[in-house]
C-alpha cells in the first residue's frame, strides 16, 4: 500500500514486448500497476530490464522485486517508497517509486554478478539478503548481505553459503541457493532454500550470529551461524521455506507439552513438461526442536482430478505466497502449481494440509506452447502455467503465468473465504 493507492509491482522473465504506453518494444523488467480497484487494475509504468539470451528465454528482464516505505527503513527518506529489483542476472538496484507512475533509479547496489534470484528485503532495519552469482564462489547463486537502510548508501556486510560453496573449497558442490526469507531481529532467524527443482536444501541459521559473526567465508564461519540444515532426496527440490510459527495444534489442547509448535513449509519446482520428472509437491518440516527438524506431511494435487499429466507444460508444486499478512498468515498458504493452476490451501493444522479452493486461468491468445519430445516425437500444448502467487493485506490473491498468460487477480469466496481473517 502507498498512501491510500495498492500497487503491484511485478517482475518479468527475459524477452521483449511492445510497451503500449510508449509503443517501443522494451527489454522485459519490471511492470508497475495501481490495483487499487482489482476489478480495474491500470498499468503505471514499464522499467525495462535486461536483455535477453537467445535460446534461454528465462535469462534477462528483472525477475524479482521487494518494496520498502521509508517510513519504515531506518535512514530513508520518510517520504520515499524504494524499489529493490535484479537486473537480468548481473545486478541489483534501487529504484525510487514514490510516484509510481515515474520511477527514477537511485542506485545500483552490486553489479558484474552472474545469477540473480529471489531476494528479501527487511523494511523495519533495511538489511537485505541478496540472491548472487559471484564469479568467485563456485556456485550459481549465493547470499550477499548489504545494510540498505539508507538506500541511496548501500553497505555490504557479508558473503555466505553452504559449505563447498565459497572460493577455495573442494569437492562437490552443495546446491545452489534458491531465496531466503528472514523474521527479522524480532525473532532472530533467517530460512534459506537451496535446489528449487532438485537435491533440495533446507538451512535455519541465527540472524545475529550470520550477521555480527566473523565474515571470511572459511568453512568454520559459514557453520558458525547455522542452527540446522536439511538434505533433501535428489528428487526433491526446496524452492521457499516459509516458516509458521507459534501454531496452536488444537489436536494437542489436552497434552501437557507440545500444544504450540513451529514449522517451515516447503514447496519443490517442477522443471520438466509432461511429467517428465519425480513429482514436486509441498513438504512440511515440524522445527520445532530446531536442531533436529522432522518431516510430518506433504500436499500435492492429485493428477487424476485433471488428467494434468496429458495437459502439457509442467505439473507440481512452484511457488508459495511469501506475505505474512495476518489476513492468512497460519490460516491459509497459496501454492502454485503451474497447470492446475493456483491452489488454497487450509493449514491451521500443519500435520494435515487440506485444499480448500483452486483457480485454474483460462488460456489466452498470447499463451506460449510448452513443448516436450524432439522430432516427429515432439508434442506442444498451448496450457497455463501458474507461476507465482503473492497476497496483500486485503485478501487478494495474485497470480501471474509462466507462459505468458498474464497476471490475474482472484478473491477467496464461499467456505473459504471464511477461513481468512479478512478486514
Amino acid at each position: 500500500k502507498q498512501g491510500e493507492r495498492w500497487i503491484a509491482y511485478i517482475g518479468h522473465h527475459g524477452g521483449s514486448a511492445l510497451n503500449p504506453l510508449t509503443g517501443q518494444v522494451e527489454n522485459n523488467g519490471t511492470s508497475i500497476v495501481d490495483v487499487t480497484d482489482p476489478t480495474r487494475p491500470q498499468y503505471l509504468v514499464h522499467i525495462p530490464g535486461a536483455p535477453g539470451t537467445p535460446g534461454k528465454p528465462e535469462l534477462g528482464g528483472a525477475q524479482m522485486t521487494r518494496v520498502c516505505d521509508g517510513s519504515a527503513l531506518p535512514h530513508g527518506d520518510k517520504s520515499r517508497v524504494y524499489l529493490l529489483r535484479s537486473f537480468g542476472n548481473s545486478a541489483h538496484e534501487i529504484w525510487d517509486v514514490t510516484n509510481p507512475a515515474k520511477p527514477a533509479r537511485i542506485t545500483v547496489v552490486v553489479s558484474g554478478l552472474v545469477d540473480t534470484h529471489k531476494s528479501w528485503w527487511e523494511c523495519d532495519t533495511g538489511i537485505a539478503y541478496l540472491v548472487s552469482g559471484d564469479p568467485n564462489w563456485r556456485s550459481k547463486r549465493m547470499t550477499k548481505i548489504y545494510d540498505l537502510s539508507d538506500p541511496q548508501k548501500p553497505v555490504f556486510v557479508r558473503d555466505f553459503g553452504l559449505p563447498g560453496q565459497q572460493p577455495g573449497s573442494a569437492g562437490t558442490v552443495p546446491s545452489d541457493l534458491h531465496g531466503p526469507i528472514s523474521t527479522g531481529a524480532r525473532n532472530n532467524r533467517v530460512y534459506f532454500a537451496y535446489g528449487p527443482g532438485r537435491a533440495g536444501i533446507i538451512q535455519i541459521v541465527d540472524r545475529e550470529k550470520l550477521l555480527n559473526g566473523p565474515k571470511d567465508p572459511t568453512e568454520a564461519n559459514l557453520l558458525y551461524p547455522q542452527i540446522a540444515r536439511v538434505d533433501f532426496p535428489k528428487e526433491s527440490g526446496a524452492h521457499t521455506a516459509f516458516p509458521l510459527l507459534d501454531v496452536d495444534i488444537e489436536e494437542f489442547a489436552q497434552m501437557k507439552n507440545g500444544k504450540v509448535r513451529n514449522f517451515l513449509v516447503v514447496p519443490g519446482e517442477s522443471l520438466a513438461n509432461d511429467c517428465a520428472e519425480a513429482r514436486q509437491m509441498v513438504h512440511i518440516l515440524d522445527i520445532t526442536n530446531e536442531a533436529a527438524p522432522i518431516g510430518v506431511a506433504a500436499w500435492t494435487v492429485p493428477e487424476a482430478s485433471g488428467n494434468f499429466c496429458s495437459r502439457g507444460g509442467r505439473f507440481g508444486t512452484h511457488s508459495s505466497n511469501e506475505s505474512f499478512t495476518p489476513v492468512y498468515y497460519k490460516r491459509v498458504m497459496f501454492f502454485t502449481h503451474f497447470n492446475a493452476g493456483v491452489r488454497a490451501v487450509d493449514v491451521r493444522d500443519p500435520f494435515h494440509p487440506k485444499e480448500i479452493a483452486y483457480f485454474i486461468p483460462a488460456v489466452t491468445d498470447k499463451t506460449d506452447q510448452q513443448c516436450a519430445g524432439s522430432g516427429a516425437a515432439q508434442r506442444c500444448s498451448r496450457v497455463i502455467q501458474t507461476n507465482n502467487v503473492e497476497v496483500d493485506d486485503r485478501g487478494y490473491i495474485y497470480i501471474v503465468d509462466r507462459a505468458n498468460s498474464g497476471l490475474d487477480i482472484l478473491q477467496l469466496s464461499g467456505t473459504a473465504r471464511a477461513l481468512a481473517n479478512l478486514p
